[in-house]
């Protein structure tokens, strides 16, 4: 009974830290679990004894294997990075002054760098959680849209997590997304063209279906933003008009 109680307790655990992961890194954070979980069986067959139920059903599994596990292992791992490498393939940019932000069509995966300031030249990848914080508040201080831009990168990163250590939210101040639903000035065509991840010339059909796409993996509803999902809008409002 114990036992049962302490996998019990275990799996809601597991459950939930996979719930408050950033949508676009859910995969990769069930990948972890499957792994640490296969891990734990087998040390516990080889200490009583049973390995060579292990054996025996890998033998039986590994046509489907053979066929499902690369394709898992390049998706969960591209996921791992948290954005740091993203898969090669079709990609949207949006920028602001102090940021570029840059997302992956295949994976899912942000990434961004800083154009100014003092981190500039810097990848938000190799950032420690103090250094966001930072970068946050300078951002604040000098750029409206590049705090909201980097909020969304945290959010889509860390899902909510980063907010509690987030001084500026806790004052009421100017974090969070509260004029999110209008983002920054007009665009131009090439930065619409650019958040789309369209070429010059695509027909109105290439830039509505672009403009869909963007908005399942951005809308605020599936681990987006309202910033972002504002910039997206507008990019079709613009190539459109």
């Amino acid at each position: 009974m114990p036992l049962t109680l302490v996998v019990i307790v275990v799996a809601v655990v597991a459950w939930l830290w996979v719930r408050n992961q950033p949508a676009g890194q859910r995969n990769a954070a069930i990948l972890k679990l499957a792994l640490v979980a296969g891990t734990g069986i087998v040390v516990v067959l080889a200490v009583t004894g049973r390995l060579h139920f292990v054996f025996a059903g890998l033998a039986f599994l590994y046509p489907l294997l053979r066929r499902l596990l690369p394709s898992l292992l390049r998706g969960g791992l591209g996921g791992m990075a948290g954005g740091a490498k993203a898969k090669s393939g079709n990609q949207s940019h949006v920028s602001s002054d102090i940021l570029e932000m840059t997302l992956d069509h295949d994976s899912g995966n942000m990434s961004g760098k800083i154009l100014k300031g003092p981190m500039e030249g810097r990848e938000l990848a190799d950032l420690s959680e103090s250094e966001f914080l930072e970068l946050l508040r300078y951002c604040r201080a000098q750029d409206e849209d590049s705090a909201r831009l980097l909020e969304s990168y945290l959010d889509r990163r860390f899902g909510d997590s980063w907010r509690a250590d987030d001084k500026a939210s806790d004052d009421g101040g100017e974090a969070g997304e509260s004029g999110a639903g209008s983002a920054g000035g007009p665009l131009t065509e090439n930065e619409a063209l650019d958040i789309l991840g369209l070429e010059p010339g695509a027909s109105r059909d290439e830039i509505i279906k672009a403009h869909r796409r963007m908005m399942q993996k951005l809308h605020p509803d599936h681990g987006g933003s309202n910033y972002l999902a504002a910039r997206i809008n507008e990019a079709k409002a613009c190539l459109l008009s």
